[in-house]
């Protein structure tokens, strides 16, 4: 077993304890931080690599509840944009040590800025220097990041459920709840993934989604290539229908997450890619057995929070396609674990 699967298969009981911990003894932090994010007049939400795919996530959490965030990269946040005094930056990032995010956090202090940072290394500079911090601490991840992606999109998320006075003792047993049935679910994926002819090494892969469950299709296209070695192309669904459309020939693969508010219209997406002559594979919840190639189905999550867990058939899916491929899905050829140079690919 790779270390990537074990790391995927630890996903549901390293979530758990997130999000007990974020309505049991992190509950008093998470006030503190919706209560400085609810005084502030601009607030920015930014990571980098996976830490922004779980960024993205919690965006459309911020922007569905009435509370518009910038969201910015940040790389882009730290080179290209002026803070204004007073600002609160809601900063993601696993190891808080990425020399990105160091710089970022002198930005802020020079700013007059406040930081929300979440963060799974209690030793990082961001657990350290951030004005609150909120420290997930999880089993670091081999390479990929997986579990450390969810805890800190879920930390993002659980900010904003309290900023709506959402974030109750019984909204985390339905999450809870969900977490648990996503485990039961999980061998039945791999058993669909393990006999599906969608997997297929040197074929082009799209991922299409919206809503929160576009960091997923963000989160796919990164596990692509750093899991399977090869270019893939993530984008929201109804982008895709404006123009990209054009490249599609028989044989390409897509995955659709699909968003229960336009079921419909992504179900329609899936039948027309299937007509053209591509492969589909569909993740959602109560889906018609037939409407893709091959039908992932989601326990029943709440409103917007499947994104959390809806990456792990693709994270399957990745580590499946990277052995039929025979690519190393657990050894990184370039990349460094924690980034700390700002120039080149080498030796940072």
């Amino acid at each position: 077993m790779t270390h990537f699967l074990q790391d995927i298969l630890r996903q549901p009981d390293e979530l758990r304890a997130v999000i007990e911990l974020l309505g049991g003894e992190g509950r008093k932090t998470l006030e503190t931080a919706a209560g400085t994010v609810r005084a502030a007049r601009h607030v920015y939400l930014t990571g980098i690599g996976a830490s922004y795919n779980a960024a993205l996530g919690a965006a459309w959490h911020f922007h569905s509840a009435g509370h518009p965030v910038y969201l910015v990269d940040a790389a882009e946040l730290l080179h290209s944009a002026s803070i204004p005094p007073g600002s609160v930056l809601i900063v993601l990032s696993r190891s808080g040590r990425s020399v990105e995010i160091v710089k970022l956090l002198e930005k802020a202090r020079a700013a007059r800025a406040k930081v929300v940072g979440i963060t799974n290394f209690p030793d990082g500079t961001l657990a350290h220097q951030a004005d609150i911090a909120i420290v997930l601490p999880v089993k670091p991840d081999h390479g990929i990041s997986a579990n450390t992606y969810i805890s800190l999109a879920a930390g993002a998320a659980a900010i904003v459920s309290t900023l709506a006075g959402t974030f109750d003792t019984q909204f985390v047993s339905r999450l809870l709840g969900a977490i648990a049935s996503t485990a039961e679910t999980i061998p039945g994926w791999q058993e669909q993934l393990a006999k599906s002819a969608w997997l297929e090494p040197g074929a082009t892969y799209y991922f299409l989604a919206r809503g929160a469950s576009l960091a997923s299709s963000y989160s796919a296209q990164l596990l692509w290539e750093e899991g399977v070695k090869v270019a893939a192309v993530a984008m929201g669904t109804d982008s895709f229908r404006h123009g990209p459309q054009e490249i599609v020939t028989a044989g390409m693969r897509f995955a659709i997450w699909i968003d229960n508010r336009l079921r419909e219209a992504d179900l329609a997406v899936a039948r027309d890619l299937r007509h053209l002559g591509a492969s589909v594979m569909l993740i959602g919840s109560n889906l018609p057995a037939d409407a893709g190639d091959l039908v992932i189905q989601l326990p029943l999550w709440p409103s917007g929070w499947q994104f959390l867990m809806d990456i792990v058939p693709a994270q399957l899916a990745a580590e499946s396609l990277a052995r039929l491929s025979g690519a190393d899905c657990d050894t990184f050829r370039f990349a460094s674990y924690v980034v700390k140079g700002e120039t080149g690919l080498l030796s940072t």
